[in-house]
């Protein structure tokens, strides 16, 4: 079924097209889940929330083409992981601020590509919260910091220096898994 058929076919409450859907995204929206709460169990809440979401808003979704399903089901996701972090005020936990240096040393693209796919997210996933969210947002979601500063109640400075600390804190890690298995 094309995109576009299945999501008319959900937006009439086609049982049929509703697993269809579930059985064709359900991965990629639970890799994002993951990608900002650590924690199997919450991101498959999450992901069974955010599905229940979509199914519940079908009538706000405007097709603009092939992709534009996947994309709006992306946003409902990460509006959903978003809202959870929120409500559990996850951002905002102290984290013990690590020592970073002013400065970073970038690894070259050709090492970082030696590193499996799996193992680069697992870095993402071990930030803590806030540098975890902001990450995510600034990269992934393509967010500038102002944007992310309304996104979850911080200002921007805090949102830069996240970044600064989550980029620091994964340069860290992939240097030491270079060392380790380089």
């Amino acid at each position: 079924m094309e995109e576009l058929e299945l999501s008319e076919q959900c937006r009439q409450g086609n049982n049929r097209a509703r697993r269809e859907l579930y059985e064709r995204y359900a991965g990629r929206l639970l890799a994002i889940c993951l990608r900002y709460v650590s924690d199997r169990d919450t991101a498959q809440d999450l992901l069974h929330d955010g599905f229940l979401k979509i199914f519940g808003s079908f009538d706000k979704f405007t097709w603009r083409g092939e992709g534009s399903l996947r994309a709006w089901m992306e946003r409902v996701m990460v509006n959903t992981a978003l809202q959870y972090l929120r409500k559990n005020d996850v951002i905002n936990q102290a984290s013990p601020l690590e020592e970073v240096p002013e400065v970073y040393d970038e690894p070259d693209d050709d090492d970082i590509e030696m590193i499996p796919q799996s193992v680069l997210m697992q870095f993402v996933r071990e930030l803590p919260p806030g540098y975890r969210t902001v990450f995510n947002l600034y990269t992934f979601e393509n967010k500038s910091h102002k944007e992310i500063a309304q996104l979850l109640g911080i200002n921007e400075k805090s949102s830069a220096s996240q970044l600064f600390r989550a980029k620091s804190t994964l340069i860290r890690k992939v240097k030491d898994w270079l060392k380790n298995n380089g």
